[in-house]
């Protein structure tokens, strides 16, 4: 049996926002190709602690290593896809132009980038809205939408926070598939989530959060 590698190895993450303790001696390894599911309540600090993982706060205490990595460099950050719970949308953008942004960020080849743009938007229900301006997408499309710009770099780690909150059946459906598929790719996915057939579902192993 080959030895699973660790994607990202937390040891003993204390975290304090506003002087109250929120976040208690974590420790988690999730491992390379697996799909990871942080289950807790609203409030438990999940989205905390993936805030701490992606340096965008910093922990109080221990440490955090994602691909053998414990400085974050930009080589690291570039193998890595986000999708905050609230995503800030430009609005004034349409869903082809909002992908083709946030793609200049990884310098795809402008034809690379094209013909991955209409991929994604086919993969995520939105190739008839690629047109359309973000302020006239649905939640569930904007949800759609953000999940497609947090793999444009094919990346080996995808962070999902809540990726199906608003979503109907059908987008659960599409979002779960789309989950799925990066794991046959060998994409490591770790996603925070309150809904335990979510997490039945899909994922290979989980950790649960809670007080």
């Amino acid at each position: 049996m080959s030895q699973k590698i660790p994607a990202i190895t937390i040891s003993h993450l204390d975290k304090y926002l506003d002087r109250k303790q929120v976040l208690f001696d974590i420790n988690l390894s999730i491992y390379e190709g697996e799909v990871f599911g942080f289950l807790g309540p609203n409030g438990a600090g999940k989205t905390t602690t993936m805030k701490c993982i992606l340096g965008l706060i910093t922990p109080d205490v221990g440490s955090i290593e994602i691909l053998g990595d414990a400085l974050f460099t930009d080589t690291t950050k570039a193998l890595i896809g986000f999708m905050p719970e609230n995503t800030y949308l430009y609005k004034y953008l349409t869903g082809r132009e909002f992908l083709r942004f946030n793609g200049k960020f990884f310098n795809i080849e402008t034809s690379a980038l094209d013909a991955k743009i209409e991929a994604l938007l086919a993969q995520v229900g939105l190739e008839h809205a690629g047109d359309k301006l973000l302020s006239a997408y649905s939640k569930g499309m904007l949800q759609r939408i953000g999940l497609a710009q947090a793999i444009i770099n094919d990346p080996k780690i995808v962070f999902l926070d809540e990726p199906m909150s608003g979503l109907d059946p059908i987008g659960r459906r599409m979002v779960k598939d789309l989950i799925l598929d990066l794991k046959r790719r060998g994409t490591t996915v770790f996603f925070n989530t309150h809904i335990l057939s979510d997490v039945e579902s899909i994922c290979d192993r989980y950790a649960i959060i809670h007080q």
